[in-house]
């Protein structure tokens, strides 16, 4: 459907908030609109996990993210295809977005070798071999399936983007450790930069808006170079990179954000507890996508709002604890969603302890539903001028 109309997205900002950085807008792609801010339910094998695209569409979802490097791995970019892309191979028909594979190279790589993830606090302290090499041509690395040798380049992944016929992707880039050096994350940078540009001489799809990321770790100057960069070379921005804090996140969405065109749509790549999409949003993020709602729901951590949910609490309460053995309530008293419509606390803490996967799906299936009525309450808030007393009623 993409090829016939060759057009590419668009994004329009519909209101700004009087006070903040915050804004509405709407992305327009040919498989339908996305109003924003927004965040996208992660689909990384071409499925949400325990969540059916009929599931999806009742929760209200608007797009899903699709992981470049397990679907080149599993089933392949060719068989998908020969149907008509990953929309159309999971039956979803809707806007979808996916990434470059570069966080899968750092997670094969340099956070292996480390111990750390993107943010500096992820660390687990314990150091094993990389399975991938980098080069300046691209990455060679382990199948995590197989073993099998494999390689990406900018040229690959965009090639790969293309095939699963994405409405949103992503240019290819290094992922920098938290634990870099200056001197180590400029090099990281500089690579990323050579990539981008080899992204963008290989896109050829002009029915997908491409995005550049952003890098440069913790340091300012860093962060505004590649920021200036990418706002020249890109009409979408990804914000990436590791960060030494959350207060560093924030303060690289704002250098980010303060040297791009504000008419750029501006996405927070792997981002999606509570705290972090609010203050992002204040300061000018228009899109995220997180594996945390499925993924948090398939060992029992549920979202639930203020004053249960919190920030020390993460807005989640663990369903598996014997507290919640027998209580008759609902999961969450200030949600409509179906499953706290029509289930207890008590039956749902029984399947998790009983391990019966109707748990995991029911989970998965409200923390969905929270995080994306999270979003449509930012919307309007921010539609009304209000967004700073909406925040406020969640991080007191």
């Amino acid at each position: 459907m993409l090829d016939i109309f060759n057009k590419t997205p668009t994004f329009e900002i519909t209101h700004k908030d009087t006070k903040t950085k915050a804004r509405t807008g709407v992305i327009k792609t040919t498989r339908g609109s996305i109003e924003t801010p927004y965040i996208f339910p992660v689909g990384t094998k071409a499925t949400v996990k325990s969540l059916d695209p009929y599931d999806l569409l009742e929760i209200g979802v608007q797009g899903v993210l699709a992981n470049t490097y397990h679907l080149f791995l599993q089933p392949g970019e060719n068989l998908i295809s020969k149907f008509g892309g990953v929309s159309e191979f999971m039956n979803w028909h809707g806007p979808v977005m996916t990434d470059s594979g570069g966080f899968q190279v750092f997670s094969l790589g340099v956070s292996l070798e480390q111990g750390v993830g993107k943010l500096l606090k992820d660390e687990v302290g314990v150091s094993k071999p990389r399975l991938n090499k980098i080069s300046e041509k691209g990455v060679t690395f382990q199948s995590h399936i197989d073993g099998a040798k494999k390689f990406l380049s900018p040229e690959i992944s965009i090639k790969i983007q293309e095939k699963l016929g994405a409405d949103l992707i992503v240019g290819f880039d290094d992922l920098e450790s938290p634990k870099y050096s200056y001197e180590e994350t400029k090099k990281s940078l500089d690579l990323t930069a050579r990539w981008l540009i080899r992204s963008v001489k290989a896109h050829k799809k002009k029915s997908q808006l491409l995005y550049g990321v952003t890098h440069g770790g913790k340091f300012k100057d860093l962060r505004i170079e590649s920021a200036k960069f990418n706002d020249k070379h890109f009409n979408a921005i990804a914000l990436g990179g590791a960060h030494e804090s959350k207060e560093n996140l924030y303060d690289v969405i704002s250098w980010t954000v303060e040297n791009v065109d504000e008419v750029k749509p501006k996405h927070l790549l792997g981002i999606g507890e509570v705290d972090d999409i609010l203050n992002a949003v204040e300061r000018g993020v228009d899109t995220f996508d997180c594996v945390i709602p499925t993924r948090m729901g398939r060992v029992g951590n549920i979202f639930v709002h203020p004053p249960i949910g919190n920030e020390k609490n993460k807005f989640r309460i663990d369903i598996t604890k014997r507290e919640f053995e027998k209580e008759k309530g609902s999961l969450n008293n200030k949600c409509d969603c179906k499953v706290c419509r029509n289930y207890t606390t008590a039956y749902i803490h029984h399947l998790f302890r009983a391990h019966e996967l109707l748990g995991y799906k029911l989970a998965s299936y409200h923390n969905v539903y929270f995080l994306n009525k999270l979003m449509e309450e930012i919307r309007d808030a921010i539609n009304e001028n209000r967004f700073l007393e909406y925040k406020k009623k969640w991080l007191r």
